[in-house]
């Protein structure tokens, strides 16, 4: 049993940054460091991270440029003054303002690929990077998607993955937000799919003309009881790209109503709603949605057949 009259830990924060950066000499003092203050201030971690430790491994590597499979050898390799500044002023940033660490770094990963992320963006963390990974071979096992659509797109993670693991698919991106738009060809630019990936201004499908064969989309779902009880890490999102609705489904209804007339006869449907799932088929319970498991975790996503969404238009209507 615990000593309850032990002395609780206190944060090293309310010493300066030049006296911490003085004391921190080493990247092993660095991550030792940042872990354990993480731990102490309580931080929510769902921005790319688990744990504290896997946070202070992210802040201290992308502060110094470092792969994730850097050596071990270099743990104890001493770090230049401007260095350990870097790493301390994103240690007190990331638990006195509650930022997200990819916004910190301007960077997060999805299905293995690096993409520039800003407060414009939501970050990157949808489990639809499995499907995007595999190609999404359940649906197309023979022939890839020849047209994609990347509906909500935000940042863009998900349609210049599918393009960079699809090679000879052609993919837009749509989104309402021109913010978001602009950080969505960055990431075009970055990764160089500008010749097969093009971005987008259009309130769902009202500004996209033709069909695609895949129609995959991450919305706004989150319904009021949850937006109003999200860790402060989330206030940092755009609140556009998060709340729908009581219910979180005032964009997912949209999106069931009118996404049949732009898909192929052999088109696919494939949604995130992550914790509205419940409400979504409490308000559809004739509809066979499928739910899709995930290796990694997550949940919350759905996909529907064009075959599946004409015999159900009624429902959506």
């Amino acid at each position: 049993m615990a000593d309850q009259h032990a002395p609780r830990a206190t944060s090293t924060l309310t010493l300066t940054d030049d006296r911490l950066a003085a004391e921190l000499l080493s990247l092993r003092d660095c991550l030792r460091w940042a872990a354990s203050e993480f731990h102490l201030a309580g931080l929510f971690h769902g921005h790319g991270s688990d744990s504290p430790w896997d946070e202070a491994v992210a802040l201290t590597l992308g502060a110094l440029h470092l792969p994730w499979n850097t050596d071990p050898a270099v743990l104890d390799a001493r770090l230049l003054p401007m260095e350990r500044e870097r790493v301390v002023a994103l240690v007190r940033e990331r638990i006195t303002g509650r930022r997200p660490l990819p916004y910190l770094l301007g960077e997060a990963w999805f299905a293995e690929l690096p993409f520039d992320v800003d407060e414009r963006v939501l970050i990157p963390r949808s489990p639809i990077a499995e499907l995007v990974e595999t190609g999404f071979g359940a649906w197309f096992p023979e022939e890839p998607p020849q047209r994609v659509l990347d509906l909500c797109a935000g940042s863009g993670c998900i349609g210049i993955a599918t393009a960079l693991y699809l090679p000879t698919s052609e993919v837009e991106l749509a989104d309402i937000s021109q913010e978001a738009l602009a950080v969505a060809r960055q990431n075009i630019s970055r990764h160089d799919v500008g010749e097969r990936v093009r971005a987008m201004a259009s309130d769902l499908f009202d500004g996209l003309s033709g069909r695609y064969d895949l129609i995959v989309s991450n919305p706004p779902y989150v319904d009021a009881r949850d937006l109003a009880t999200m860790p402060a890490e989330f206030r940092h999102e755009p609140a556009l790209a998060l709340g729908a609705g009581d219910d979180g489904l005032d964009i997912v209804r949209r999106i069931l109503r009118e996404a049949r007339k732009h898909l192929t006869d052999r088109g696919v449907l494939i949604v995130e709603v992550g914790n509205s799932d419940h409400h979504l088929e409490a308000a559809f319970p004739e509809v066979p949605f499928l739910w899709i498991d995930f290796e990694r975790g997550g949940q919350g996503v759905f996909a529907l057949t064009a075959d599946e969404l004409d015999a159900h238009a009624a429902s959506f209507a």
